[in-house]
């Protein structure tokens, strides 16, 4: 637990034979179409979650939902904090665990487990934090993503993606999958550090909803090793006051 949290023609009859008897000759001649740029997928993408207007109209969002992890019984809720520019706060309240709170507050990361302690946040997994605590984030990946890549194209739930490598100036390439009809982000693949070292993280996000004009993500996967856990929300309210001080790492008890 503690190492977790860490998108039909119809056609007349009359026309059918003459349709077919072209598609041999298109099949000739017809060029491949070329792959999207990384620049096309990410404006695709900003426009699908309703674009870049639409977000900068929010200032702070609060979701509340499920914690489920596969490898230990029972249900957790789970709430997030976000406010702009870059403030976060997630708490996970497990009965046969405790309470998790990971925090960032635009400077400093924070983490509180039972296991553990109140403990800072460092390294690659502060840089990290900072990246994913930008509450305009989506409208800012090539920003934050100086050198980002087209990889083709790969399966992810049977469908084929784009495939986006993402290279950030403070940490490693992290790999983006983009939904071709919807222009979604439907996977996302990221390394973080483990108790033994580097991990690969696997992320899915689906149940995209609209909510105050953009579109969210209520479903999320993630695993690495042998641990996974899912995350449902059920309600998402935006531009609730949120006072700075509750992003700010706790006093020591």
């Amino acid at each position: 637990m503690r190492d977790i949290l860490k998108w039909r023609v119809l056609i007349p009859a009359c026309l059918i034979p003459l349709v077919a008897g072209l598609i041999p000759a298109l099949a000739q001649t017809a060029a491949p179409s070329s792959p999207p740029s990384a620049d096309q997928i990410i404006e695709k993408y900003v426009q699908a979650l309703g674009g870049k207007a639409a977000a900068e109209k929010l200032t702070s969002r609060v979701a509340k939902g499920t914690f489920v992890m596969d490898q230990i019984p029972g249900e957790a809720s789970e709430e997030i904090y976000e406010k702009a520019p870059n403030k976060q706060l997630a708490i996970t309240d497990a009965p046969s665990f405790g309470v998790v709170r990971r925090g960032f507050n635009g400077t400093a990361g924070w983490q509180d487990m039972p296991q553990t302690g109140l403990q800072d946040v460092t390294g690659q997994q502060l840089a990290a934090m900072k990246r994913y605590s930008d509450f305009y984030r989506e409208t800012k990946l090539k920003e934050i993503y100086p050198k980002m890549t087209v990889k083709g194209k790969e399966a992810v739930n049977g469908k084929d993606a784009y495939v986006v490598e993402a290279t950030p100036d403070d940490g490693p390439a992290e790999i983006m999958y983009f939904d071709p009809d919807t222009g979604l982000l439907v996977r996302l693949q990221t390394e973080g550090e483990g108790p033994n070292g580097k991990v690969n993280i696997d992320s899915t996000f689906d149940d995209y909803r609209e909510v105050d004009g953009v579109k969210l993500p209520f479903l999320i996967h993630q695993s690495f090793g042998e641990f996974s856990f899912t995350i449902k929300l059920t309600e998402v309210k935006h531009n609730v006051p949120i006072e700075d001080a509750k992003f700010d790492k706790p006093a020591a008890q």
